[in-house]
């Protein structure tokens, strides 16, 4: 008995030390998902913008705006999550040639947006919200759609709803955040993300103030007021087609959906120019140049 105790501890031993390293690689990988990612963002020499700064919830979000005056439409244009507004910059020049105003934001945590963390949307969403009634009093009247890329169109569907905007547009955007959660542990740790995605998950609250349920735009989208297109990459490995569908099936029409073929989460403007002007400027064009 004595020497069965004497086996049994080194295993007992070693149990709680793989615990204490499972959960400190856990909490380490956690600090890095959310550790904001601020650094300068020069206007590019070629984009006729004006650099501007909105007023946001206890901080100044970083923007630039390009106004075509004369009662144009506008798209706000919205950033996935570790990137900055330069990343948006290809669609600014598309929709600007079509006749679009349009403001790139940095969203909190981002580029030159301050932020003590990123949320997945959470206090995204109150940028987003900020950016919507800056555009609302600078130019009353104009009809605004927005582009939400991954984080962006989560912080879209995260703020208060109805929107507010005329016309909405979601790439890539995950349906929850338990699913985007093991979606991205799964394509680096294959089948232990089930057992994984659940230590991150349970960090949200005391990291962020926030619970699983809380970032679940999927609940929200049935209220967003507004038409709705969503784009899903049908090689995306972290919102895959499957969720993009299911999240397109829990919007109220007018709806469309565009899978673009072959297309990982990546930019689908750089994947496919001609079929992205193609079908999300044709979609904010019906929507945002007509009256109703």
């Amino acid at each position: 008995m004595i020497l069965r105790r004497v086996r049994t501890r080194p295993l007992i031993a070693l149990a709680l030390g793989m615990l204490v390293v499972g959960a400190t690689t856990s909490w380490l990988l956690g600090s890095r998902l959310v550790r904001p990612v601020n650094h300068p963002v020069p206007l590019p020499p070629d984009l006729q913008a004006q650099a501007v700064a909105i007023p946001g919830s206890g901080h100044a979000i970083a923007a630039w705006w390009l106004d075509q005056g004369g009662g144009s439409p506008v798209v706000l244009l919205l950033h996935a999550i570790r990137a900055d507004r330069s990343s948006m910059v290809g669609r600014a020049k598309l929709l600007s040639s079509r006749g679009f105003s349009v403001l790139l934001i940095d969203l909190q945590a981002h580029g030159e947006t301050p932020g003590a963390a990123i949320t997945v949307g959470a206090r995204e969403a109150g940028d987003v919200r900020a950016a919507f009634e800056w555009l609302k009093r600078s130019v009353p009247g104009r009809r605004i759609g927005v582009i939400g890329c991954s984080l962006g169109g989560a912080a879209v569907l995260l703020g208060p709803q109805p929107s507010g905007f005329d016309a909405v547009v979601l790439e890539a955007v995950y349906p929850r955040v338990a699913g985007a959660i093991e979606n991205r542990i799964r394509i680096r740790l294959g089948p232990l993300a089930p057992l994984l995605a659940p230590v991150l998950l349970v960090q949200l609250r005391p990291r962020l103030q926030v619970s699983p349920r809380d970032l679940e735009p999927i609940r929200s989208i049935p209220r967003l007021g507004a038409p709705v297109l969503v784009v899903a990459g049908s090689r995306d490995r972290h919102t895959t087609l499957p969720e993009s569908q299911e999240l397109f099936q829990a919007a109220a029409p007018p709806k469309r959906l565009w899978v673009v073929d072959g297309a990982r989460h990546q930019d689908f403007l750089s994947f496919d120019p001609a079929a992205y002007a193609s079908e999300v400027v044709g979609f904010l064009l019906e929507h945002l140049r007509s009256s109703g």
